[in-house]
């Protein structure tokens, strides 16, 4: 045992400043002084070992962050409430579009890490909570933005000197990253089966084909930002998801929506696409029905907690955004004029957009092969010079 550690509830003399280590009963405790007051803590509360040597350790990283600047008092010691408010307010104060979102996720971060604080948030009872959203059946990629949340919720706590430093949570790896696209005649069989259904819900997948929007982007949509007389709509900056305000000149296939929209305009309602006057929010069960139907979906039954019930697997309405970006690039747009009509702002995002099947393969390799017939066919000799 270390000449630093005492009996039971004798702290080790040493000079004032240096603090002291004290064993009471099994457990070790460590003293100081900050801001001319005492503090005491747990060895093992603090997430060490509970030994001497450990004890030593953590004193010696007290006193040196105490010396540094960098000592926070009660570091970690929020609870998860506390981190989720400073999340709340972060979005708030950047004016995030998406903390809804970002609740949606938390909620299933509250059963596991609800009764923990900060410091006890650790990769490995990360690493457990993985395990554990797996085994629920979670995707991979939704457990990452669950603990990229969390994460983020510890790192604000590091920000405001809650917490003294935020530990490295390892990612799962994704595999699931959709490459869904629809062509042209799958898309007019799918639409005109939604447009029997529900003729408001297929004005706005029309839409979203044509214009290759997102569609929350379509949802937000107001009268006040369609350009009757120039025939263009401008996406408003606070309804645009990369902050960016946008053009969208409209063609023929999409003044046609435009019109059957304004036909059914509103005096009590600003949106362009609307049920009765309510924004249109939820078109999933149409949508769905509509892809069954058509051929371009399925519910396959899934087990999950010992229950069992149905998924649907199939085209999703975002597959209409990359429809979209492939039809401007198939057609000869420039990459840079598709990015500013899909509002894509890298380049590397635009060209996962850009998908390429078998068809676009296809046709490369017959290209190929015209360029190659259409070589001379008698081989082109070039005389060596003798040396003289």
């Amino acid at each position: 045992m270390s000449d630093l550690v005492t009996t039971a509830r004798q702290p080790a003399k040493r000079p004032r400043g240096t603090g002291s280590v004290e064993l009471r009963g099994s457990r070790y405790w460590i003293h100081y002084f900050y801001n001319g007051r005492k503090q005491s803590e747990s060895v093992m509360k603090a997430g060490y070992q509970n030994t001497g040597t450990q004890a030593n350790k953590l004193l010696k990283k007290r006193l040196a962050a105490i010396e540094e600047g960098k000592f926070i008092l009660n570091d970690g010691r929020m609870d998860f409430e506390a981190l989720v408010d400073l999340l709340k307010d972060d979005y708030i104060i950047n004016g995030k579009r998406s903390l809804d979102t970002a609740l949606h996720q938390i909620k299933h971060l509250r059963p596991y890490f609800g009764r923990y604080h900060a410091i006890d948030m650790t990769p490995d009872r990360v690493k457990a909570y993985q395990a554990h959203r797996l085994n629920e059946g979670a995707a991979n990629a939704t457990i990452n933005r669950e603990v990229a949340y969390l994460g983020k919720m510890l790192s604000l706590a590091v920000e405001c000197k809650r917490l003294s430093q935020r530990p490295t949570f390892h990612m799962l790896k994704e595999n699931n990253v959709r490459q869904g696209f629809l062509d042209h005649g799958s898309f007019l069989s799918l639409s005109s089966n939604i447009s029997q259904a529900d003729q408001d819900v297929g004005d706005m997948v029309e839409f979203l084909y044509y214009s290759a929007w997102r569609c929350g982007e379509a949802e937000k949509l107001c009268w006040p930002f369609v350009d009757v007389v120039g025939r263009c709509v401008r996406l408003a900056i606070e309804n645009s998801k990369n902050g960016a305000a946008r053009v969208l000149p409209l063609d023929d296939a999409i003044w046609a929506i435009i019109e059957r929209r304004i036909a059914k305009r509103r005096p009590d309602c600003p949106y362009v696409f609307h049920r009765n006057g309510r924004p249109i929010k939820d078109f999933r069960d149409t949508w769905q029905t509509a892809c069954i139907k058509t051929g371009l979906g399925q519910k396959e039954e899934v087990t999950r907690n010992g229950k069992m019930w149905l998924k649907y697997i199939g085209t999703i309405p975002h597959d209409l955004r990359r429809c979209g970006v492939r039809n401007l690039c198939r057609s000869g747009v420039d990459e840079s004029v598709a990015m500013k009509i899909s509002g894509h702002k890298t380049n590397s995002t635009f060209q996962r957009y850009n998908i390429v099947d078998e068809k676009d393969l296809r046709e490369a390799m017959e290209k190929r092969q015209a360029y190659i017939n259409a070589q001379p066919k008698t081989p082109v000799v070039v005389p060596i010079r003798a040396v003289s």
